[in-house]
């Protein structure tokens, strides 16, 4: 059983970690405010210019091996699931959640593709298939500490080389989607090819609506690698953001946590202090009326 010295050490203990955490949820509040502020920059732009391909590509002047369906045949069909989680944990389920949807969708698809592989962003999603036996696959890790265009146009780049050789019929990003500090959805988006909104939501054009100035060739072609590197990098603000909320609410409860612990040894350590007390004052009364007897 524990005595006063031990429990008064766990106090000590426990009132440290909460100090921390504190800490950490004070320094993810600051970072994801820089996180929100980011997104709501990036969003409209790449919503922007994705219409604009959209409009673009329905006149009909244009097109390009991005913006056309491949057959996805039974068996015969490989795709590649980009997983994007992070390098640090204690941030709740923000990582796991990531990596046991992209585990279970590959589980699924297993019988209906003839290759699934893996391409992560992040040590937490790599650690996560190794520690199952999947095949590690390429991995972008140790990431800057704040998400970076040059980064996002690497990967960008490195998708589209893929998909050009035809390696991959299909590339989908799975990442947490940011909703607010306490909602972060697992979303799993198509990058290659680029899929086209229903015709309900795009401007419809015919050839004479439109005057193309250079060619149209050139011009589709730069704004779809213009179009992949900022949906890359929105998607890297996605999830960072989510991180830090992520983050900042684990915190929060390990906070909460930490003082109701504080808070339940100190009415422990009380009430064996008291006792403690009380059978000292008993020996000393008994000893005391044993010399007068």
């Amino acid at each position: 059983m524990a005595n006063l010295k031990d429990i008064k050490s766990r106090i000590g203990s426990v009132k440290s970690t909460e100090q921390i955490t504190k800490a950490m949820k004070l320094v993810s509040t600051s970072k994801l405010k820089k996180a929100q502020d980011n997104i709501q920059g990036c969003r409209p732009y790449a919503l922007g210019i994705k219409k604009l391909i959209e409009n673009i590509a329905q006149s009909k002047q244009v097109s390009h091996s991005l913006l056309e369906e491949r057959e996805v045949v039974s068996h015969a069909t490989n795709i590649l699931f980009v997983v994007l989680t992070s390098d640090r944990g204690l941030c709740g389920g923000f990582n796991n959640n990531v990596a046991r949807w992209a585990e279970n969708k590959s589980i699924e698809l297993k019988d209906k593709y003839k290759k699934i592989d893996f391409y992560f962003i992040g040590k937490k999603g790599k650690d996560y298939f190794k520690a199952r036996g999947f095949e590690p696959g390429e991995a972008k890790l140790n990431l800057a500490k704040e998400i970076s265009y040059p980064l996002a146009k690497e990967i960008a780049d490195e998708m589209l080389t893929l998909f050009k050789k035809d390696k991959y019929e299909e590339i989908h990003v799975v990442y947490n989607e940011f909703k607010s500090a306490i909602q972060q959805d697992v979303v799993c988006e198509r990058m290659l090819p680029l899929k086209m909104a229903d015709g309900e939501e795009t401007h419809k054009y015919d050839d004479k609506d439109l005057i193309f100035e250079p060619h149209p060739a050139e011009i589709i072609e730069e704004l779809l690698t213009k179009h992949f590197e900022v949906q890359m990098y929105r998607v890297l603000s996605e999830s960072i953001a989510s991180e830090h909320a992520a983050r900042m609410t684990a915190m929060d409860n390990a906070s909460t946590n930490a003082k109701e612990a504080i808070d339940k040894l100190t009415l422990q350590y009380n009430k064996m202090r008291q006792a403690a007390i009380t059978t000292e004052l008993i020996e000393i009364t008994s000893g005391a009326e044993a010399l007068n007897g």
